[in-house]
């Protein structure tokens, strides 16, 4: 598991709907690089431009200062500064997400960490700002963290299958809902303490996680807009396909890339029969082309070129 984990860590953008690994590598690439700037700038007397530097990524409380820095609501969500502070939320984000991915998917998976992250960031802001305990620091308040995306995680994936376990090292095996459970207690207690801007987001991220699987099992995703912005983004930077297939449900004389009309059984010694063509094109009128695996992509190219 250890060589597989490492291993879709560095191929994370060489496959789709691999969101879980993605999320995890651009954390890591994220903290690699502040941790080598900060490194540097230190040691040059620069300190004072990383700190600025980072100031321009981190999630602020000041609501005037957000409002001249709105990317921050997704840029804070990947920063990390201490070893501990990315290798528990990592770790969380690990276990939870794998169950998530399994159960619901990779595009409600990624859904989830963006919709706790925003969720954490405006909860932070708006309690910042109407709170008395925090009226006196709001102006230079600010936050970083993966944690309030990882909380709608780890909730999420407690609410979805509360009963499954997980084994924990000198405890052994402990349902998923009661490790919540004590993963929210936690961040509650602490949310008048010296981090208390932080465990206020990672409420807020639970509480997102929570609502989001209700809405779901009522037929609702929240996640839709999310969504719609990746596969903008999936759409704008992807490769054109090399085989361009027409397909028209109904059609009993459907056309293939080369034109050929499909036949109605396998050809004999044929590497694809029409049933496995069939079941492509099925896939690209719901899915698109796109979503074809590599292997699926090779026989409908081959079947297209063959004399039939």
């Amino acid at each position: 598991m250890y060589g597989g984990f490492w291993y879709h860590i560095r191929h994370a953008f060489d496959h789709k709907d691999n969101g879980l690994y993605k999320i995890i590598a651009i954390n890591l690439l994220a903290f690699l690089v502040l941790m080598v700037a900060r490194v540097f700038l230190t040691i040059g007397g620069a300190e004072e431009v990383y700190r600025s530097i980072l100031s321009y990524l981190m999630m602020p409380a000041s609501v005037p200062r957000f409002l001249m820095q709105p990317w921050t609501l997704i840029s804070y969500m990947f920063l990390h500064e201490g070893f501990l502070h990315i290798i528990f939320n990592l770790l969380f984000l690990y276990w939870f997400g794998l169950l998530v991915q399994e159960y619901l998917g990779n595009r409600k998976l990624v859904n989830l960490y963006f919709l706790g992250g925003i969720a954490g960031g405006l909860l932070y802001m708006v309690l910042y700002n109407i709170a008395p305990y925090f009226s006196d620091r709001v102006d230079g308040a600010l936050m970083l963290g993966a944690s309030a995306g990882v909380y709608a995680i780890v909730v999420a994936a407690a609410t979805l299958r509360p009963d499954t376990h997980f084994h924990l090292l000198l405890i052994g095996p402990v349902k998923i809902k009661y490790i919540a459970i004590f993963y929210v207690l936690v961040a509650f207690a602490n949310s008048a303490g010296a981090n208390a801007g932080g465990e206020l987001a990672h409420l807020g991220g639970a509480a997102l996680g929570y609502i989001y699987i209700l809405q779901l099992n009522k037929g609702v995703d929240l996640g839709k807009p999310v969504q719609a912005v990746g596969q903008f983004f999936e759409k704008l930077f992807s490769a054109k396909p090399k085989v361009k297939v027409t397909y028209r449900r109904g059609s009993e004389s459907g056309r293939s890339a080369s034109g050929r009309s499909r036949s109605t059984g396998a050809t004999s010694g044929s590497s694809s029969t029409q049933e496995e063509i069939d079941r492509i094109l099925d896939k690209i009128a719901e899915k698109g082309y796109d979503n074809l695996s590599k292997e699926e992509k090779r026989k409908l190219f081959d079947f297209s070129n063959k004399d039939v």
